[in-house]
């Protein structure tokens, strides 16, 4: 709905809206950042409990439920995460330094991109100490859930990532 009304307003750039075929959850925003982040291309949707992450989880469409499943799994470890919702990097990059960097802090280097499709161009907002979950090959056929257990599109997956980023930060520090 957000992505909807953005697209409506704009008058003279190009715009697409890509929507899913999978049956994806409703998002509770009662519990999550609104909906209205959309407008500025990408927000915190979840925050780490004190507000200070030790990883960021960016994700965008039908990924960003494997971001909020990875999320639960790195608190029950004891790690802190914050799920960003991207769904316009053109949006976001126009957005203040300032609001960008609130949405994805300078300080938290430990980051995880999760991209069903090419990971090209994610690199720019993991950074060196970050690392992207994502298509590496032209892909496959087969019954969903085959490919994406195929293809490390899974809770645990992402979580392992998330442990490794975080961990070389740790070394690094």
């Amino acid at each position: 709905m957000g992505a909807r009304r953005v697209v409506a307003a704009l008058r003279h750039e190009p715009a697409v809206l890509v929507l899913s075929r999978q049956a994806l959850p409703t998002l509770d925003r009662s519990e999550m950042g609104a909906a209205s982040g959309v407008a500025r291309g990408a927000y915190v949707l979840v925050d780490a409990a004190d507000g200070k992450p030790d990883v960021i989880l960016l994700a965008t469409g039908s990924e960003v439920q494997l971001a909020l499943a990875a999320r639960e799994e790195l608190a029950a470890e004891g790690l802190a995460a914050r799920v960003v919702s991207m769904p316009c990097w053109e949006l976001f990059d126009r957005q203040p330094k300032e609001y960008r960097d609130s949405v994805i802090p300078p300080g938290v280097r430990a980051r995880v991109a999760i991209e069903q499709a090419a990971t090209l161009g994610w690199d720019r907002y993991v950074g060196d100490g970050g690392a992207v979950v994502g298509m590496h090959t032209f892909g496959a056929s087969a019954p969903l859930k085959m490919l994406l257990t195929k293809f490390g599109f899974t809770p645990e997956k992402v979580t392992q990532v998330a442990r490794q980023c975080v961990a070389a930060g740790r070394e690094q520090a």
